[in-house]
């Protein structure tokens, strides 16, 4: 196997993709650069053709027979390691997903954290595959349900988690026998590549993981429409997931998809407005806002309407935007100038149609050149409007004042898509009444909608999830198959 860092283009380190146990080159390369500081070239990686997708897939279909029949132990033994030097290597690897992406270096710490105890947790789950037996009808016949390895997984992750979002398909799909290949967006390939050279030096048969970098449009179509990979999951937006749906359904290939997001925080009459203020900044302007988990709709019922918009107005005063590595840094850049013209269009559009801002959505100078912009907070806004119905990805938030804790559920279950919602109150009625009735695949109780453990089932209803959950016990729904064996003696 020929070093990671021996590939070189203009006497520049290129970053090469991971392909059948080897670091090959690619047919180009592309730069990536700090959001925080555009002068900070961050590194420069490899552009996977679409016949090395090819190749990837076939080394795939080869090595996932030789990993399935790996002993638990030493599969087990491989999940663990990776997890183990993912968290001894978090402070370094935290910088470097915070250079990337933008999020503060806190946030970029935390992610490889998590990124480790899912590989932790994966691991322990090699060691819990427990069949099933039952009794048949018939005399004499005995029925076992076992669960095998899927195959071949495709993975397509997003820029905003570039770790933790491709470790929680990755891990459970190594545990459960299966062989990967891995396409991370091509907005943070240094998160992916780091993951990857950590991964390479397993003790793992040639071909059971596959990084290839490159375009959505060329390299992500070519591995969802293949015909030879069993499973593909996806994060992403709902518009990309559609076209996913539909390129893996014309060859039969399980897929699993997390999409858009319209999440919606309510503040009841009764709710203690520290804790909702809280709850409400952290749901709605941690990680720049580029969560899928964000609370961007703000319910708010008109008693304590005026007084919660207050002490959050207050809050937001207290913001220090800025260089993502900077001490006392709340919240880095957008992630590229795509997204920050993207937030900037919309805090004009929404004014346009009404709604009226109440702090910040300003573009923000430092003293570096980066995607900088103010948390921007709308109110008088009502859920009809298009900022209150569609996908922003950014800091901004909406405040819709309704009637009661009634309204404020029906104005939540408003909305195309489902994944949390959230409610601050004091009333166990309420919250009872909240989660039987909220229309989302997470509830969150007096706790921001941004938040998720990692043992547990995650995953949205209407557009905002199609198929199996992700993560805890629940992913094997996707990562196995199930084979019915009946035996007579």
């Amino acid at each position: 196997m020929s070093h990671p860092d021996s590939q070189s283009h203009s006497r520049t380190q290129v970053h090469a993709l991971f392909i059948n146990g080897q670091w090959v080159e690619g047919e180009s390369q592309i730069e990536n650069r700090n959001p925080s500081d555009t002068s900070d070239v961050v590194g420069h990686y490899a552009q996977a053709s679409v016949a090395q997708v090819g190749e990837a897939i076939t080394a795939a279909r080869k090595g996932q027979k030789e990993w399935a029949k790996t002993g638990l132990e030493h599969r087990y033994g491989v999940l663990m390691a990776i997890g183990d030097e993912l968290i001894a290597r978090k402070a370094e690897l935290g910088e470097l997903l915070a250079r990337e992406e933008g999020k503060t270096l806190a946030e970029g710490v935390g992610e490889v954290h998590r990124s480790g105890q899912f590989f932790h947790y994966y691991a322990a789950e090699v060691l819990r595959q427990i069949d099933e037996r039952a009794d048949s009808v018939r005399p004499g016949v005995e029925v076992d349900i076992r669960r095998e390895p899927v195959g071949v997984v495709g993975i397509i992750s997003p820029w905003n988690f570039p770790m933790a979002t491709a470790v929680w398909k990755i891990a459970p799909a190594l545990a459960f026998g299966n062989a990967v290949v891995f396409k991370p967006a091509n907005l943070v390939p240094a998160s992916a590549w780091a993951l990857t050279e950590i991964i390479s030096r397993q003790d793992m048969p040639a071909g059971t993981y596959n990084l290839i970098m490159g375009s959505g449009g060329a390299i992500g179509d070519s591995l969802i429409s293949s015909p030879d990979i069993h499973a593909l999951s996806f994060t992403g937006s709902l518009e990309v997931g559609r076209r996913v749906a539909a390129a893996t359904a014309a060859n039969l290939v399980k897929c699993q998809l997390e999409m858009g997001s319209k999440n919606a925080l309510i503040v009841a009459d009764d709710a203690d407005l520290d804790l909702a203020v809280e709850a409400a900044f952290n749901g709605a302007y941690s990680g720049t806002g580029q969560k899928c988990t964000a609370s961007s709709r703000l319910i708010v019922t008109e008693k304590v309407h005026d007084a919660f918009v207050e002490k959050l107005i207050k809050r937001l005063e207290q913001v220090k935007v800025g260089h993502a590595l900077e001490d006392g840094v709340s919240f880095g850049p957008a992630a590229d100038a795509r997204q920050l013209e993207s937030n900037l269009a919309w805090i004009d559009r929404a004014q346009k149609e009404g709604a009226k801002l109440a702090f910040g959505g300003e573009r923000l100078q430092r003293d570096t050149e980066g995607y900088f912009m103010a948390p921007a907070l709308f109110v008088d806004t009502t859920n009809d409007m298009p900022i209150n119905r569609e996908e922003v990805f950014g800091p901004i938030a909406c405040v819709i004042k309704v009637a009661d804790a009634n309204e404020a559920i029906e104005v939540l279950n408003d909305t195309h898509f489902g994944l949390t919602a959230g409610i601050i109150t004091d009333s166990l009625a309420l919250a009872t009444e909240f989660k039987a009735r909220a229309e989302t695949g997470c509830v969150m109780v007096n706790l921001a909608t941004a938040g998720t453990d990692y043992h547990v089932p995650f995953g949205g209803r209407k557009n905002s999830s199609f198929g199996p959950r992700e993560q805890g016990r629940y992913a094997r729904e996707f990562y196995t198959v199930v084979k019915t064996c009946y035996v007579k003696a």
